[in-house]
């Protein structure tokens, strides 16, 4: 820029960083103070089936300024690693997955269930209690060589995150992480995923299943 030296185009841009950096710690204090995620999560008992605690995140959704938070918070925690891709898990990981793809600038993958896709793509099945499920996804969704997020509303045994995972490596995308609004560390799934070698992050925890 014309009458600055290059020591003041140094300096400004040290205080232009400086400045982002507070920003983030003030978003981030900001949601700390302002909403305390499990109180805002729905647990429903006997869904789907008897005993099981349902953890649902619609009381969350339909908060604006907690919905935003929670992006937000997301974003941040990815907002300097380098990703093409956040791959999302059906259902309600399409709606924290978009919102976090669009607040990262990348592309979105949708990871569906069997039948959904209307293009080629392959599956993955993978195991539930009573029987056998499967994850598709399409062949052009994420490319060789990717850097890609997966994204999901939570974590419970790990099995459907895992079978997500090993469609994403048979695209030939690479794993940044796995990120997650809520996390049951009883059911072991945060831990079987980090045993396979993928960080995990969560924004909170409930106790059981």
């Amino acid at each position: 820029e014309e009458g600055v030296s290059a020591h003041e185009t140094v300096l400004l841009a040290s205080i232009e960083k400086l400045s982002r950096g507070r920003q983030r710690l003030r978003a981030r204090s900001i949601m700390t103070r302002e909403f305390d995620i499990e109180t805002l999560i729905r647990s429903v008992l006997d869904f789907p089936r008897p005993v099981i605690m349902f953890r649902h995140i619609t009381t969350l959704l339909k908060q604006a300024d907690a919905f935003h938070a929670v992006v937000e918070t997301l974003g941040e925690a990815y907002l300097d690693r380098p990703i093409d891709k956040v791959a999302a898990i059906e259902s309600r990981g399409f709606i924290i997955g978009a919102a976090l793809a669009y607040k990262l600038k990348v592309g979105f993958v949708p990871i569906r269930k069997q039948g959904k896709l209307p293009a080629e793509n392959f599956g993955q099945d993978y195991q539930l209690e009573y029987g056998v499920d499967r994850l598709e996804v399409h062949r052009d969704g994420i490319q060789n060589g990717e850097q890609v997020l997966l994204v999901d509303d939570l974590i419970a045994t790990g099995g459907t995150a895992e079978a997500a995972l090993r469609l994403i490596g048979m695209a030939g995308g690479s794993v940044v992480g796995c990120a997650f609004v809520v996390d049951l560390p009883d059911l072991g799934g945060r831990q079987k995923l980090e045993r396979l070698g993928y960080p995990v992050f969560a924004l909170c925890q409930f106790p059981g299943h």
